[in-house]
């Protein structure tokens, strides 16, 4: 019976086990951002949420502690300063896993643990993709790309506004996930968050529109030199605005035809197999 397991001991002895989490809580306050095993990354997360807690104290045992802890003396400053303003608000929650696969070589487990709010937040950055992606999409079901190109994306911060507003259940332009993310990411940010998120939406959509267009130009002036220049063609699995298609049937292109055998008169018919099955439940959904 496994009693008393408090921690993971990382297969090194006690001293050299607490140096590895410190050194990796110093890197995390010193880049907000870093890449590690996962378990790593849990202990770590661990630690750096009691030291921000202490930052956030900012008392005299507060800083003697957190100076014995830390290995770099511009962390200790960037803790007291930085953090402790950043996450006044904020009741607990300072760190964020991403897993991020497995490690070439000895396949671990591979995570990204950053600050929350930090300058190159992942999860800010997905979610202002996303708002961008199903803005564009619902613009989409009644302009066309040339109309909206001219006019541009507009209202996107009235409509990041409304939706944080609404509740989880509720019917509005952006999908219920993407709402989620979007009120949990502008909760304890500024008031100029929704803002920043806005103009990155439009810069996302414009992009998203601009790219097909550009490529049609390009193939066009290649034309003229050359007539049987092909088209270039999207990568597996990226859905075009607009896009109603299951994602897992734009990925598999032309390698998801159906493969067929032949029977003994000759005749050719559809080998039925997983992707097959997957295929045809994705197309008559």
């Amino acid at each position: 019976m496994k009693h008393g397991v408090a921690f993971r001991k990382f297969s090194r002895t006690s001293s050299h086990r607490m140096l590895m989490l410190r050194n990796l809580v110093t890197s995390l306050f010193e880049h907000e951002q870093i890449k590690t095993t996962l378990p790593k990354a849990r202990d770590t997360a661990r630690l750096a949420e009691k030291i921000i807690t202490m930052g956030k104290k900012g008392d005299n045992s507060a800083h003697t502690r957190a100076s014995a802890f830390l290995l770099k003396p511009d962390t200790i400053t960037k803790l007291f300063s930085t953090f402790a303003t950043r996450y006044a608000n904020r009741p607990g929650g300072y760190t964020r896993i991403h897993k991020f696969g497995n490690r070439q070589g000895d396949n671990a487990p591979h995570a990204i643990l950053e600050l929350v709010d930090n300058p190159r937040d992942l999860r800010w950055e997905m979610t202002s993709r996303a708002v961008g992606w199903e803005i564009l999409r619902d613009k989409l079901r009644s302009q066309r790309p040339e109309a909206i190109i001219n006019a541009g994306v507009e209202k996107t911060l009235d409509l990041v506004k409304a939706e944080r507003n609404l509740d989880y259940g509720e019917k509005g332009v952006l999908r219920p996930k993407t709402r989620w993310n979007v009120q949990k990411i502008l909760r304890y940010r500024s008031n100029d968050a929704a803002k920043v998120l806005s103009q990155k939406a439009t810069e996302y959509a414009d992009e998203l529109l601009a790219t097909p267009m550009a490529f049609k130009s390009i193939h066009e002036e290649m034309l003229e030199n050359n007539s049987t220049t092909r088209a270039p063609r999207p990568n597996a699995g990226h859905k075009r605005p607009g896009e109603t298609r299951p994602a897992l049937l734009i990925a598999q292109g032309k390698l998801g035809q159906r493969p067929t055998a032949p029977n003994r008169h000759g005749r050719k018919f559809p080998i039925i197999t997983m992707e097959n099955a997957l295929t045809e439940k994705a197309r008559h959904t």
